[in-house]
C-alpha cells in the first residue's frame, strides 16, 4: 500500500476566514495562537505504559481502557453532588453524522468533527487549538458518499501522533500537538465500495482498524505500525476455500464471502497479547440470496464464519487465536459485533436468571472472560484464553421469536431459530431482537460485577425478496407484540456473576447514548429526547437531567483538567440506528444538532 509523510497527496487545511485586509488577517492569527498557547508548553506522550494503565485524569480510547469497561474512577462528581452539576461549556460542530466518541489527554480534547475532519479543544474551555480537514477526491465520493456522511467511531492517540481512520481509505497520522500529518497510508481502494465506518485501537505499537464491505476484499481487520503506518498483518473476516473453516460457506466463491466488522472497535488483553473484534452478519442477508436454498449452510454453529462471531485475533501476527460464533447462517442482518468487554468473574450463574449455563465448569470458579452483547440482543459470556462457553441467555427476553432456538450447553454451538428462516421468496416473519443496542457502548462496573445495557424492546418484520441485492424487502424495526410502548427504551443492570437481571429504568423515548459508569456511583446516559441524565447506579434512580440541544449519539466520557472533573457528550444523527427507532417512536425531537456539551460541578 502507497505511504507518503508529511507532504503527501492529501493537505491539511483550517478553515479561517479569509481576509483582504492585513490586520483582519493579524487578528485572525493571534486567535489561533493564542489557542496554541493554551496548551501546556511541552506535550507529553502517550505512552505504552499510559494505554495499559491510564491516568483517570485522561479518556485516552473508545471506552477509555484496553478492557472496553467504560467505568471511570474519578469520583468528584457523585451521587450527593451531582444535582449541582453545570454546564462548563458547550461548542457548535458542523453538519454531518455523528458517531464519534472523543479522547482527552492532559487536559486536550480530540475528535472527529462531522464532514471528514479531526478537532483539538482544551477540556476546560473549548477553546480550538487546532483543527486538520481531510480533502475527498470527487472520484472517492462516488464510492464512499459525501464527506457530511462518514459515520467513524473514534480516533487513537500514541506517543506523539492522533490516528484517524479517513472515509478515503487512508490511515492518517497527525501531530498530536499541532494536527500536521505525520504519515499517511492507504489501507483500501474507495473504488471497492469499502467504507471506514467503524474505528481504531492501539495496541502493542500497533494500530488496528475495522470497516465495512461489500465484496470480500475489503472484509478485513488490519494492523499498521504506529510510528512508520506500514501494514503488519490483514486479518479476513471470512475463510477461504480450502482454508481452516473455509467449508463452513460451502460452495461459495470466494469474492462472495461478505462479512464486515463495521462497528465498533475492538478491546485487547496485554497479558495474552489478544485483541477481541466482533464480526457482523453474513451478505446478502438471507441464506435464499447466498446459498440459492435454506438448506445451503448448516442451522447450526459453524456457519458462514467467521460472521456473527467474536474472534480472538494474536495482535503480533494477525492469526486467529479462537472464535465463538454467536449465530450461524444468519437470515435477517442480525449484526453481533460492537465492543468486547473483558472483565473477572466468578461462575455462578442462576438457572432461573440464564436459560443456557454449561455444566461442565465448577460452580465459584473465578474465570478471565469477555462478554458480548449482539444488536439482535443475547448475552454471552465466554473464556477468555480459550473462547470456552460460560453462560447465555436471549437477552432482553426470553420470546419464541429469539433468533436462535437452542445452545448445545456442553460444546457451545448455536442454533438458527428455524421458524423464523425464509424458506422460499416472499417469505415474511418476525425475528426478535432488532438494533435492541447497537453502535452506543454497554458499560460495566467492577465494583459491582455489573454490566449496564441501554436497550430497545424492538423486532424485525421482513420479507425475503430475491430480487433485491440485499436479499430483502420490504423490512422495518417494529415494537415486541406484547410490549409497553412506554417502555421501549430500558437500561438493564446484569449481574455477570449470576446473570441476573434488574431493570432500572424505562420510558418511551429511544436512545443513542453510550453508558458511563463512575466511582461516584453515578451512571450517566442521554436519549433521543435531548435528555442527559445521571443515574444512581444501584437504584436507577435519576439525580440529574439537563435538557440539551439535540440528540445524544453515543460519545459519553468523564477526564478531568487541574483537579477539576468534567463529563462530556456529543450531540447529534447517526445512521439506521437513530432514524429507525425515530421513525418507529415518533419522538418529536430536533434532528442534525451537532454540538460538544460538557459538564462539572461549580467552582
Amino acid at each position: 500500500m502507497a505511504i507518503a509523510p508529511v507532504g503527501g497527496k492529501m493537505r491539511r487545511h483550517c478553515k479561517f476566514l479569509l481576509a483582504t485586509s492585513a490586520a483582519l488577517g493579524a487578528v485572525a492569527v493571534s486567535a489561533v495562537l493564542f489557542s496554541v498557547q493554551a496548551q501546556n508548553t511541552e506535550f507529553i506522550p502517550v505512552t505504552e505504559a499510559d494505554l495499559l494503565n491510564p491516568d483517570p485524569a485522561d479518556w485516552l480510547m473508545l471506552n477509555r481502557t484496553y478492557d472496553e469497561q467504560r467505568y471511570s474512577p474519578l469520583d468528584q462528581i457523585n451521587r450527593d453532588n451531582v444535582g449541582d452539576l453545570r454546564m462548563a461549556w458547550s461548542r457548535g460542530l458542523p453538519r454531518g453524522a455523528q458517531e464519534t466518541t472523543p479522547i482527552v489527554h492532559d487536559g486536550v480534547m480530540y475528535l472527529v468533527q462531522p464532514g471528514a475532519g479531526v478537532l483539538a479543544v482544551d477540556g476546560a474551555t473549548g477553546d480550538q487549538i487546532w483543527e486538520y480537514w481531510r480533502d475527498i477526491p470527487r472520484a472517492a465520493v462516488e464510492f464512499v458518499g459525501e464527506p457530511e456522511t462518514a459515520r467513524t467511531k473514534n480516533i487513537a492517540i500514541y506517543e506523539d501522533m492522533i490516528y484517524y481512520p479517513a472515509p478515503d481509505g487512508y490511515l492518517v497520522a497527525l501531530g498530536a500537538s499541532d494536527g500536521e500529518m505525520r504519515w499517511e497510508t492507504q489501507i483500501f481502494e474507495p473504488s471497492s465500495s469499502t467504507e471506514h465506518t467503524g474505528g481504531v485501537l492501539v495496541a502493542d505499537g500497533k494500530v488496528i482498524t475495522n470497516r465495512t464491505c461489500e465484496t470480500r476484499e475489503g472484509c478485513f481487520i488490519a494492523a499498521h505500525d504506529a510510528m512508520t503506518g506500514e501494514e503488519v498483518w490483514k486479518f479476513y473476516n471470512t475463510p477461504a476455500p480450502g482454508t481452516e473453516h473455509g467449508e463452513s460457506w460451502g460452495e461459495v466463491p470466494l469474492e462472495r464471502r461478505v462479512a464486515s466488522s463495521w462497528g465498533l472497535p475492538g478491546s485487547y488483553d496485554p497479558e495474552r497479547k489478544i485483541t477481541y473484534w466482533g464480526i457482523s452478519n453474513p451478505k446478502p442477508y438471507t441464506r435464499l440470496s447466498r446459498h440459492g436454498s435454506p438448506e445451503g449452510t448448516s442451522q447450526t454453529a459453524p456457519s458462514d464464519l467467521y460472521s456473527n462471531s467474536t474472534v480472538a485475533i494474536d495482535v503480533e501476527t494477525g492469526e486467529l487465536s479462537w472464535y465463538y460464533q454467536h449465530l450461524p447462517g444468519d437470515d435477517w442482518d442480525a449484526d453481533h459485533l460492537h465492543e468486547r468487554t473483558l472483565l473477572t468473574t466468578r461462575f455462578e450463574p442462576d438457572p432461573d436468571a440464564v436459560k443456557w449455563i454449561n455444566p461442565n465448569i465448577a460452580r465459584g470458579e473465578e474465570r478471565d472472560a469477555v462478554v458480548a452483547v449482539g444488536e439482535a440482543g443475547g448475552i454471552w459470556l465466554l473464556d477468555r484464553a480459550t473462547g470456552e462457553f460460560l453462560w447465555a441467555n436471549p437477552f432482553p427476553y426470553d420470546v419464541p421469536e429469539f433468533h436462535l432456538s437452542d445452545i448445545d450447553v456442553e460444546t457451545g454451538a448455536a442454533r438458527i431459530n428455524w421458524n423464523n428462516v425464509f424458506k422460499q421468496d416472499g417469505d415474511r416473519h418476525l425475528n426478535c431482537y432488532h438494533n435492541t443496542r447497537s453502535f452506543w457502548s454497554t458499560a460495566y462496573d467492577p465494583t459491582r460485577n455489573s454490566l449496564y445495557i441501554p436497550f430497545h424492546d424492538s423486532c424485525l418484520d421482513m420479507t425475503a425478496n430475491m430480487a433485491a441485492p440485499s436479499g430483502w424487502g420490504p423490512r422495518t424495526g417494529v415494537m415486541r407484540p406484547g410490549s409497553d410502548p412506554e417502555k421501549f427504551l430500558s437500561i438493564a443492570k446484569i449481574d455477570l456473576g449470576t446473570g441476573e437481571m434488574n431493570i432500572l429504568f424505562s420510558q418511551s423515548v429511544p436512545g443513542n447514548g453510550s453508558a458511563l459508569v463512575t466511582g461516584g456511583d453515578l451512571l450517566f446516559w442521554g436519549d433521543m429526547g435531548r435528555r442527559f441524565r445521571a443515574f444512581d447506579s444501584d437504584t436507577g434512580e435519576v439525580l440529574w437531567e439537563q435538557v440539551v440541544g439535540g440528540i445524544v449519539q453515543t460519545s459519553t466520557i468523564t477526564y478531568a483538567v487541574d483537579g477539576r472533573q468534567y463529563v462530556a457528550i456529543l450531540t447529534g444523527d447517526g445512521a439506521s440506528g437513530t432514524a429507525g427507532p425515530a421513525s418507529l417512536t415518533g419522538v418529536a425531537t430536533f434532528r442534525g444538532h451537532n454540538e460538544i456539551y460538557v459538564f462539572a460541578l461549580p467552582e
